[in-house]
C-alpha cells in the first residue's frame, strides 16, 4: 500500500513540474513574437552616416550665395521696372498706373471665383 502512495505521488509531482512549464508558455505578452525569437536586428539603432564637415560648410557657403543672388535678382528687377516707369512720359505713366490696378483686381477676382469652385469640388468628395 505504501508502494502506491509513493507511486501516486511520484506521478502527481511529475505531472504538476510538467503543467506549470506549460502554464509558463501561455502567459501573455506584449510581443509574442520578441519573446519566441529574441530582439530583432532592425529594432537597434542604426549607424548614421556623416558627411565631412568641409562638405557641410560648403553646401552653407553655397546656399548663402544662393540667397545673395536671389536677392540681387530682385533689386536688378525692381530697378529696371522703376527705371521704366521713370522714362514715360507722365500721360502713359497715369496709363501704366491704370492698367496695373486693373490688372491686380481682375487677378484678385480671378482667384475668388476659382476658390469658390475648388470649394464646391472639396465638398463634393469629402
Amino acid at each position: 500500500m505504501n508502494n502506491i502512495y509513493v507511486r501516486k505521488c511520484f506521478v502527481f509531482l511529475l505531472f504538476l513540474t510538467l503543467a506549470s512549464g506549460t502554464v509558463n508558455a501561455q502567459l501573455f505578452h506584449k510581443n509574442p513574437e520578441k519573446q519566441l525569437f529574441g530582439k530583432s536586428h532592425r529594432s537597434g539603432k542604426e549607424a548614421k552616416a556623416r558627411e565631412p564637415r568641409s562638405a557641410s560648410r560648403a553646401k552653407k557657403k553655397q546656399e548663402a550665395n544662393k540667397r545673395k543672388l536671389d536677392k540681387e535678382y530682385e533689386k536688378s528687377i525692381k530697378r529696371s521696372q522703376k527705371r521704366t516707369y521713370d522714362i514715360q512720359t507722365p500721360e502713359v505713366q497715369e496709363r501704366m498706373k491704370k492698367d496695373k490696378k486693373d490688372i491686380n483686381s481682375r487677378d484678385k477676382q480671378k482667384k475668388k471665383k476659382t476658390k469658390e469652385v475648388t470649394k464646391g469640388a472639396g465638398k463634393k468628395y469629402t
